[in-house]
């Protein structure tokens, strides 16, 4: 090595190697996403082919088409993900051909990396540690060639999302390319592999072989229950340690419980409040712990609260409808609660898709003359479909069309696939944090109630997620008034003029802030907007007692189009949202009267058995 301005010949021929690998890389990362054709069997010296027995394979089912990186002979050992038919290649623009890109900018890329090469070469063996967390430890910093290998990555991963946007074209294609090369960039790290893995070598070391022993237990473990373990699943249990606000189900159908909750205030509002939640989750979100549940946080502030809690789908749901969803759940638990408390009105909430479907039921009722809500909250929701962030690059015509025959005849969509393609939304937190964790370093993920309610999954019925794909994620109709018939009525938002609470977190990669916001525009009636620090979950889980994080409050008279203006003129409050959306309620709660002695109304709302209720411990 030479510490000289100018490489050596062999170097030079070094960086050649080098350019060369990137362009095969770059190959390899297009090869990867035409669709099913381009999955990759893993090879017979592979080290994680057991691993990969219980990873989703080629066309299997995976809710938006993720097209993912397979293992290739370059990174042996890699998880093979769906490489998904339908989808469309991720490299190619909305009118099928390849992408281009502009030669100058390629020419200005090459130029860089040349230099980057020269600096990291003349670095020598005092390559400086890499301030990527993933290497972070000092057995990558003390093991030259670890270091090196690891800078290496990160030249070649900056490189190739360069790469990525030099391409030319609309905003959808670039934003699939880059998305695309991302994951490849994120699965093949040095880090996701033993044979590169400093800190996991240095342990198997320090252990005497018990880290990998023990990581061959873990994944063992995982293969045997389906999916990556992110936390200590065998700590928690739904009833007992979580979900465990004091309640009762009082009315039950094929989709859906509902729970009514013990008061715990000598006094109630007189106006019952009624949560429903994601189809696509399960309840208890709201309701983890005492110290941050949503639940029993409505339950202190005075209010008879009432929770959707549904039923997790098997084949005899397989040809539900969201329109059923819509009737026969969300209506039909307006109907009950209604019936049980005797209340003209109730307030509802509706969260993340609960909150599309609780709005599609307002709809529904409006176009009926009917007004038995008196005010909802939105919380992290879609209705109009326009910014649905990073989600909008699995959607198009061919996948739809793919997913509508697929579930022609009825099917479920496994809850596991859901999962998978949520998690790969942050694959370096969600998927290959524990990859290295569980397997390379042998640990045991410490319990957390948060992530053992994420990886209890949900199936969704084949019709009713086709629906929704279509005529929301792809064409948008729900708020394009009259375009879409539910229950049989035509969908106008401008005849729902209750007030509106809405609120979306600002780091949210699910439902972005301009999405939920954009139900500003949707609503006629009073509203007021708030928006939350931190993302889809943290965000709206974010109890007051903890006094963490912050909110922003705006004006409660002017929402001008454009989120951005908005958030310019808002005012930074610290810690909860809870607290101004409990005073935001409180008026619209009604008088004070007795609290309930007894749940449920008479014979026909009598207490079933206690919550949380067996629907929400069904697993898919």
């Amino acid at each position: 090595m030479t510490s000289g301005k100018t490489p050596p010949t062999d170097w030079l021929e070094t960086a050649n190697a080098f350019q060369q690998n990137l362009i095969q890389q770059w190959t390899q990362v297009a090869q990867a996403f035409p669709g099913a054709a381009a999955h990759a069997q893993p090879g017979a010296t592979d080290p994680f082919a057991a691993f990969k027995a219980f990873m989703p394979q080629a066309g299997a089912a995976n809710p938006f088409g993720m097209a993912m990186p397979t293992a290739g002979a370059a990174f042996p050992g890699m998880p093979a993900m769906p490489a998904m038919p339908g989808m469309g290649d991720m490299f190619k623009n909305a009118s099928g051909q390849q992408v281009s890109f502009d030669p100058a900018k390629l020419l200005e890329i090459q130029n860089q990396y040349l230099k980057d090469v020269t600096g990291l070469w003349n670095q020598g063996p005092n390559v400086q540690p890499a301030s990527d967390r993933r290497f972070a430890s000092d057995a990558w910093a003390s093991n030259p060639m670890a270091a090196f290998s690891a800078a290496a990555y990160l030249l070649n991963a900056r490189t190739l999302m360069a790469l990525a946007d030099a391409v030319q074209g609309d905003a959808k294609t670039r934003t699939r390319v880059r998305f695309a090369v991302q994951q490849w960039i994120d699965a093949s790290a040095p880090s996701n592999f033993l044979a590169f893995n400093a800190e996991a070598q240095k342990k198997a070391i320090d252990t005497q072989g018990e880290s990998i022993a023990k990581g061959m237990a873990n994944l063992l473990h995982d293969m045997k229950q389906g999916h990556v373990s992110m936390t200590d699943e065998s700590v928690f249990e739904v009833g007992k340690n979580v979900a465990t606000t004091e309640g009762a189900v009082v009315f039950e159908n094929e989709l859906f419980q509902l729970i009514e909750y013990k008061p715990l205030t000598p006094k109630v509002f007189d106006r019952p409040f009624l949560l429903v939640p994601p189809c696509i989750n399960k309840f208890y979100i709201l309701d983890l712990q005492p110290e941050n549940s949503l639940i029993r946080y409505c339950v202190e502030q005075g209010h008879r609260t009432f929770v959707v809690s549904w039923r997790n789908p098997d084949e005899s749901l397989a040809k539900a409808t969201w329109d059923q969803y819509i009737e026969d759940a969300v209506i039909k638990a307006i109907d009950v609660t209604q019936d049980i408390t005797g209340a003209e009105t109730i307030n509802a909430l509706g969260f993340c898709v609960g909150g599309t479907m609780l709005g599609t039921a307002l709809a529904v009722l409006a176009a009926r003359g009917e007004e038995p809500v008196n005010c909802a909250t939105f919380l992290t929701t879609l209705l109009d479909f326009t910014d649905t962030g990073i989600l909008d690059v699995f959607i198009d015509e061919n996948f739809v069309k793919y997913r509508e025959m697929q579930f022609a005849e009825g099917g479920l969509m496994p809850g596991r696939d859901l999962a998978t393609t949520f998690s790969f939304l942050r694959p370096n937190d969600l998927v290959w944090n524990y990859v290295v964790g569980n397997y390379l370093k042998g640990e045991t993920p410490p319990p957390f109630d948060l992530l053992y309610w994420n990886s209890d999954s949900t199936n969704l019925p084949g019709p009713y997620y086709t629906r929704y794909l279509r005529q929301m994620y792809l064409e948008n109709n729900l708020v394009k008034p009259g375009k879409m018939t539910v229950c049989g009525e035509k969908i106008d938002f401008r005849q729902v003029k209750l007030p509106v609470y809405i609120y979306g977190s600002r780091e949210d990669h699910i439902v972005p802030i301009g999405g939920a916001y954009a139900s500003t525009q949707v609503f006629p009636g009073k509203k007021r907007f708030v928006m939350g620090a931190s993302g889809h979950i943290a965000g709206v889980i974010n109890p007051a007692s903890k006094k963490k994080r912050s909110h922003w409050i705006g004006s409660a008279t002017q929402f001008p189009k454009d989120v951005n203006e908005w958030i310019a003129s808002a005012d930074e409050q610290p810690g909860s949202w809870w607290t101004d959306w409990a005073a935001w309620l409180k008026p619209q709660a009604g008088k004070q009267i007795a609290a309930p002695k007894t749940y449920g109304k008479g014979k026909n709302y009598t207490a079933i058995e206690p919550a949380p209720g067996r629907y929400v411990k069904a697993k898919a």
